[in-house]
């Protein structure tokens, strides 16, 4: 049980120092990329309806 421990107590340690390694990005830089993956998921999101619609009418002709 106390090898457990240590190794438990090790591999914190070592998280803890690379998490200190990590570059961050700024709130800024964050913003912004959080902001154009919004942007480009309601666009695709736009596309992907549209083509659905188109397809949908184009079943129903066939169908018909």
């Amino acid at each position: 049980m106390k090898n457990l421990f240590s190794r438990l107590k090790e591999y914190l340690h070592s998280s803890l120092l690379e998490l200190k390694k990590v570059n961050w990005p700024s709130r800024k830089e964050t913003v912004k990329n959080t902001v154009s993956v919004l942007v480009l998921s309601l666009v695709l999101a736009l596309i992907l309806g549209v083509m659905d619609y188109f397809f949908l009418n184009i079943v129903r002709i066939i169908i018909k």
